[in-house]
């Protein structure tokens, strides 16, 4: 990635250098020390280009309105989590620090924020599919049966989010869960021990991602007062649109597929001749590499044949592996499937859907936006 040095900044930007450090501090930009120079710092030239184009689109409503949705701006505030720098931090704690030590169950204590996540029985609405589908009969069964979320304290709204990301993982797993999440997990795929610390690890990194498209379903189903699991739901279908998380089970797939070729280079140089992408590569949010990523990769380093795999599909893309990718690497290693590396995704992403939900329903806001209406004009008028 291109550096640039601040006076290149301050000439693109029309600013002066003292303008330049109010944005450093304001997390605009971020400085980074030249390797060769220590007394210069140094800019993504991407960051900067970011900018200059945000300052010559103006800032009207309208404006920020439409640059808001796709990668843009932020829409609303949250207590619960945000990328700043190339981290992640969950209620002011590092997440990937974080994902060393602690359970599912612990983290969904953070991002809902009470002292300890409830030990509720799930609630009593099995079906008789498993995976996907058994996760969305659970929840459908479920959203029949809940209350309302609009008026109820935040104690009630967590005690039904701990039954209910129990149950969620019963039906995931086709099996009773019982104890931590990741135990249940290892339980029912037969896992050593590193094998249930990795998928720990891994359901600790996914818990929460700021604002992501699964996540803000839920807060606007959430804002409508409905049913917690109705606004699961709502994440869950929005996880498994192939430009999320069900990108996680496509690259397992083109791993799979990678790994048994005869030569994975080879194999991904025919993906990009016949204008196919090469899944599991980069994250808007992360320029520098996906964190979550590179901390599974630091406790799983992959070898042999799959280091290789990886190897030459970053070559091949320019880009490096991000979470999707290193899900579909630790499913190889630990002989997963590709469904089992989404519920990885979904059971982690479920707390954090959980917090959402609630942080929501507690700002008494609809989630209700207007559209710019660019149709033909009324016959007529």
């Amino acid at each position: 990635m291109k550096m640039i040095p601040a006076e290149d900044v301050c000439a693109r930007l029309r600013i002066r250098p003292q303008t330049l450090y109010a944005y450093v501090s304001r997390g605009l930009l971020e400085a980074l020390a030249d390797a060769s120079d220590s007394r210069r710092s140094l800019y993504r030239e991407a960051d900067v280009e970011a900018l200059v184009a945000r300052k010559k689109a103006g800032r009207s409503r309208t404006v920020v309105a439409a640059k808001a949705i796709d990668w843009g701006d932020p829409v609303l505030e949250t207590r619960i989590s945000t990328v700043v720098r190339g981290r992640l931090i969950y209620r002011g704690h590092d997440a990937v620090a974080w994902s060393g030590m602690a359970t599912l169950e612990e983290t969904a204590a953070l991002l809902c924020d009470v002292k300890a996540w409830p030990d509720a029985p799930m609630l009593s609405v099995a079906s008789g599919d498993a995976g996907i589908a058994g996760a969305f009969s659970y929840l459908a069964r479920a959203a029949n049966e809940a209350p309302p979320m609009f008026g109820r304290s935040r104690q009630s709204i967590v005690a039904e989010g701990a039954a209910l990301l129990r149950g969620l993982a019963t039906a995931v797993l086709g099996r009773e869960a019982h104890g931590p999440v990741h135990e249940s997990a290892a339980e029912a795929w037969r896992l050593k021990p590193k094998g249930a610390d990795l998928v720990r690890r891994a359901l600790v990194l996914l818990a929460d991602h700021e604002l992501n498209a699964s996540t803000f379903a839920v807060r606007v189903v959430g804002s409508t007062g409905a049913s917690l699991p109705a606004a699961l739901m709502a994440g869950l279908a929005a996880l498994t649109g192939p430009r999320h998380g069900g990108m996680t089970m496509r690259t397992v797939v083109m791993f799979a597929d990678a790994l048994a070729a005869p030569d994975p280079a080879a194999f991904f140089a025919a993906r990009l001749a016949r204008g196919e992408p090469i899944w599991g590569l980069h994250h808007e949010l992360y320029p520098d590499g996906d964190i979550r990523a590179r901390a599974l990769r630091a406790v799983h380093e992959p070898s042999g044949a799959l280091l290789r795999t990886i190897d030459a599909a970053e070559a091949a893309g320019g880009m490096r592996l991000n979470v999707d990718g290193a899900l579909a690497a630790l499913a190889h290693t630990l002989g997963l499937s590709q469904e089992a590396a989404f519920a990885i995704f979904a059971l982690g992403r479920a707390t954090g859907w959980i917090a959402h939900a609630i942080e929501q329903t507690e700002t008494g806001a609809l989630i209700r936006p207007r559209a710019r209406y660019v149709g033909p004009e009324a016959a007529g008028g």
